[in-house]
Parts: C-alpha cells; structure tokens; sequence
C-alpha cells in the first residue's frame, strides 16, 4: 500500500478511514482516496506547466473535487485562490488576472462566470470545469483520472492566497511567503490550530460553512492533516447541522454568530430534539457575537464555546474560553499569536481602557498581493499591522471589539459604534438580522439608520417599527438609536457571517 502524506507522522495509518464526508450526498473520501485523487491533481497541474510558486483559481461549491484539488496544489507547492460562489463574473475576473493565475478551474454550476472568464482572460489557456465543460474547457474529472496515482518528483508545501471579502471596496489578495519546505509536515497554522483546539485523529469536525472562506478551509484541512474526519455542510440550514451533530457525534465544529442565532430562533420542540452532547469544542469566530446570544449558547450546549479573533491575514490571534469570557464578557479573548496594542489614529500606543485601533506587533508577517499601498495603509510607523478593527483592552489584556473603523457613525462630532445598536436588535424576539449604520442628516453629518430582518415577515407593520425603535431607547442613549428603521427579505452577508454594510449604505448615499 502507498504511503500516504497525511495523516502526519501517524503510528498506524488507517488507508481507509474517512478522511471527509459531504453531508448531503454521502459522498465519502478515504485517507487512501485522497492521497491519490491529491497525486493525480498535482501531476495534471504539472502536465499543465504549473510549477512551484505559480498560482491557480478555484470557483466552486462545497464538493469533493473541492478539497482534493487544494490538498493537490498543497503538496505541489502552489498558490491556491479559492473565490467565493456569490462573486459576479466582474469579481472573478479580477480575482484570477490579479493573482496572476495560470490555470483556473470552476464548476459547472458557475458557468455563466467561466464562459465570462473564457471570453475575458484568453492568455490562460488551462481551464477546467468540475462537471460537463463548457466550450473553451477541459473536463477536469476526466483530466484528472488519466493522471497516475504517484507522486510528483518535486513536491513542496504550498499555501492558500485567498482574498478578503471585500466589505470596504476592492478584494485584498493575502500573500505569506512559502518556506520551501516539503509537505506533509506541521505548519505554522497546524501546529496553532491543532494545539489551541485539540484537533487530533479522534477529532470529528463540522463545517457547516463554504469552504472558500478562511476558517472553514484551512480548518478542515488541519483535522484532516492531524487524521481527523471532516463533515462539510454544502450549505448551512440550521436543523441539519443539529442532526449531523447527533448522527455523526460530532466532537468539534465551527460557527458564525449568525448561525447561533438562526439554531436558536428555531422552535424549542426542534431545536432540544437533538442530542449535541458528543461536542467537545464549538468554536465561533469571523464577526462579533452578542453577548445575550452567546449567553444563550453556553446555556444550551454548556462551557464549550471557544472564540477567536484573528484575520485571513493570521497577522496575530487572540482566543478565548467559555470560562474565561464569563468573567470578560463581550472580550474575544488575549493574544496566542503576535502582541496586541490598541493605537490612535497616527498609529501611537493608547494606554488600557482606551478605544482605538486594534494593532499586533511580533505577529505572522503577510502582505497585500501586488498592493504595496494597501499593505503600508494596514501597518503603522512602528510595522504594526491592522485588520482595520475598533476595540480596547483591559488591564488583564483582554480585547474587546467595538466595531470595524469603516462604520463608526460620526454624529454632531460623537463616534457611534453601532455594533451595540445591531446585537440590541437582533436580541428582539422578532428581529432575525439586523444592520445599523450612518445615513446623511443635514444638520449632525449622519444619523442612525437600522435595516432589519424579520423572524416571520407577516410582522411587518408601522406598529413594529415603533416598538422597534422604543426598544432601542429604553435601553441605549438617544444618540445610538435608529431614527428609522426598514424591513428587507434578506440582509446582504457573506457565508462567513460578516455583514455587507457597504452595499446597504450605498442605497442611502447620494451616488458620484
């Protein structure tokens, strides 16, 4: 039997435990099975020219082909752009001519955006689609299966370079230098993810989210490194997370604050119907989560949440237990990676207590791919480097988050952070998302808009709107309350939880 890279260093390696499962169809892949769909990805990469430090794209749903071609270009030593599946054809095609990929691969359900791609970007002529190829493409199945199963000659660990969400303008392309050291061994992020959380060929992982996202990927990537089996959501539904939890006994899963909500605004009779005590650790990160909700979670699924804050760029991590933000509430915990400084706005060291922007120092170094300007914007005269957050520490050095710097509301000359606006909200029995943010007032500058979303859309009704907003002020200051308040179907978010707030604030804006 061929040896196989993952799992790492194991004792006894069991070729035929699964290495993930996609929990809709059933479809299961073996640790056997990977290692050979991973070597013949990387020879059909190498038949295609792509070499060490070259750059390919990927656009496709959670699948299997999935994760076998990012283990493949891992172990082949290159760059891999994952774009998410909510990307225009505009998007897509700036993402690929931006990371200067040489062969890009989506799947047939993204179609229209690889005929845009064909038809946009000729100079890269090696193009696949998982499923029946359009014209201008390979099928990538096909090509795959006429590959061998050995390994290639010079293999080398490669790296993910995915882009940030783009919620304040164009898509940032995050770039790590690679090491130049062979695959198959502890990572920085494996050795960080697999210590902090536990990860170990035992683990059984959730991921509920799509995997172009950061955590779900290099997530399941590390437990499956580690010898653990991952099972991956298509797309997240709230009730069926739950009974994969209790059919597959699941020990670690990971979260978005908005999937809290959405499991605990189902009805009780549903949601206490199933048994999530095999958990062991239930993480949960990506955007700040309500304390009322948290508070909830602990009390239904007990003191295993474990949050964390750090960025696609990993530039620092701070992390927290749930034994620990009892005693910080609303704190996203101390620093595990890098040093934590809160900073003004010429970028000098605030002292505790302070609100100001959230630095690292002594962090992961990383830059903004082919965006010298953009990567000297996010490190201060000192090289300290900021995700662009708002929060303050306390004397024991916990952070807590007060909001991202691009939607502080300035009203009269005040700042307004109106995250504590939004988690006030979206506590409402009613109210199932919410968004708060700056309108123009001629005479303040801005004042508060609330956009919400509705448990059930029958509520609609002036009547809710004014209890919707009296609630806001029986329990903040005038100044942090919605003057107004509309109801959507949807609120723009990406899967990853974070909210679209520039794409709503545009339609109050007057246009250039």
């Amino acid at each position: 039997m061929t040896d196989l890279l993952y799992p790492i260093a194991p004792a006894t390696a069991d070729h035929e435990k699964v290495a993930f499962v996609i929990a809709e169809t059933g479809e299961a892949v073996t640790f056997a099975g990977l290692e050979q769909a991973s070597n013949r990805a990387a020879r059909l990469f190498r038949a295609c020219g792509v070499g060490r430090g070259d750059h390919i794209v990927l656009l496709a749903e959670n699948c299997r082909q999935f994760l076998e071609i990012c283990f493949a270009a891992d172990r082949a030593g290159l760059y891999y752009t994952a774009i998410s599946t909510h990307a225009t054809a505009e998007e897509a095609a700036y993402i690929t001519r931006h990371c200067g990929a040489s062969l890009w691969i989506v799947s047939e359900a993204k179609a229209a955006i690889a005929e845009t791609l064909v038809a946009r970007l000729p100079d890269i002529t090696h193009r696949f689609m998982i499923g029946e190829p359009i014209a201008g493409c390979r099928s990538w199945d096909r090509c795959v299966a006429e590959q061998s199963t050995g390994r290639i000659d010079d293999e080398l660990q490669g790296l993910d370079m995915l882009y940030s969400s783009g919620t304040t303008g164009r898509p940032k392309g995050i770039r790590w230098q690679q090491t130049h050291e062979p695959p198959g061994g502890e990572t920085m992020l494996v050795k960080l993810l697999g210590q902090l959380f536990g990860y170990s060929a035992d683990t059984r992982y959730l991921s509920p989210a799509p995997l172009y996202h950061a955590a779900p990927l290099r997530h399941s990537m590390t437990v499956i490194k580690l010898g653990g089996t991952v099972t991956i959501m298509r797309r997240f539904d709230a009730e069926r997370a739950l009974r994969l939890i209790e059919a597959n006994r699941i020990t670690h899963s990971q979260w978005v604050p908005t999937m809290f909500v959405r499991m605990l605004k189902l009805p009780d009779e549903v949601r206490l119907a199933y048994d999530c005590s095999s958990q062991q650790v239930a993480l949960h990160a990506a955007a700040p989560c309500p304390v009322h909700v948290k508070e909830q979670m602990l009390e239904w699924w007990g003191p295993i949440l474990h949050e964390y804050y750090a960025g696609t760029e990993n530039n620092g991590f701070c992390a927290i237990t749930s034994s620990e933000w009892l005693a910080h509430r609303g704190s996203v915990g101390r620093a595990l990676l890098g040093k934590l400084h809160i900073c003004d706005d010429d970028g000098y060291a605030l002292p505790a207590g302070a609100s100001g922007g959230v630095y690292f120092s002594d962090g992961h170094p990383f830059a903004y791919h082919s965006d010298p300007e953009r990567t000297a914007a996010a490190h201060n005269h000192l090289g300290w480097s900021t995700l662009g957050d708002i929060g303050r520490l306390d004397d024991e050095g916990y952070l807590y988050l007060l909001d991202r710097k691009s939607f502080v509301v300035v009203s009269g000359g005040v700042n307004i952070y109106p995250q504590e606006t939004e988690d006030l909200l979206i506590g409402h029995p009613k109210i199932l998302d919410a968004a708060v943010f700056g309108i123009p007032n001629e005479d303040l500058g801005e004042e508060i808009k609330a956009v919400v979303q509705l448990v059930d859309r029958r509520d609609d009704s002036p009547a809710l709107t004014a209890e919707l907003i009296a609630h806001c002020r029986s329990h903040l200051s005038s100044i942090k309350c919605p003057k107004s308040i509309d109801i959507v179907d949807q609120l723009p978010r990406h899967a990853n939880g974070k909210l679209l707030k520039r794409e709503l604030r545009a339609r109050y804006w007057p246009q250039d």
